[in-house]
């Protein structure tokens, strides 16, 4: 179940780049909620705005508590550049990652991230830690938050609803 996504709201050729890929990501995080998934997409594009990996989360599926659409998006573009090095990358999530993918991220030296909606429970980019701006990170990325929030959040809170009653 997709929610609504509005019309973007600005002209602006960047914009519209991350709004084109974060629609994209709240379709792959549609896919793992009707898989009975925390429902989270995550895609990679490289510096040349190609896409080189997409990927939901799979922590039921795959009996893997690493298994987060984040990591997977980074080990497939990584299986896909022959690189562990992602330098020049933007990864799209639709949740503010956590701890573990906010490392792997930092890890992966991407060049950007581009996530939807706040996670005020476990966010370890923004919201509960700063991770890309702590001492520990040993690489500085570049954050936008709230591309398409609305509906990444009205994503999430639906999948919760409909599982809590």
């Amino acid at each position: 179940m997709l929610p609504e996504i509005p019309p973007p709201v600005l002209n602006h050729p960047d914009y519209l780049r991350h709004y084109r890929w974060m629609k994209q990501a709240i379709e792959l995080a549609a896919a793992a909620g009707d898989a009975g998934e925390v429902p989270v997409g995550a895609l990679v594009v490289d510096a040349a705005d190609r896409l080189i990996a997409t990927a939901e989360n799979r922590r039921e599926r795959d009996h893997d508590p690493t298994a987060h659409a984040e990591i997977l998006a980074l080990r497939a573009a990584g299986a896909n550049l022959g690189s562990w090095r992602l330098a020049g990358c933007t990864l799209y999530a639709t949740l503010e990652p956590c701890p573990m993918c906010s490392g792997a991220i930092i890890q992966a030296r991407l060049k950007l991230l581009v996530y939807g909606a706040d996670d005020p429970k476990a966010g370890a980019v923004r919201t509960v830690l700063n991770l890309p701006d702590s001492a520990c990170s040993n690489h500085r990325l570049a954050v936008l938050g709230g591309i398409l929030e609305a509906p990444c959040r009205e994503q999430l809170q639906s999948w919760f609803g409909e599982r809590r009653g």
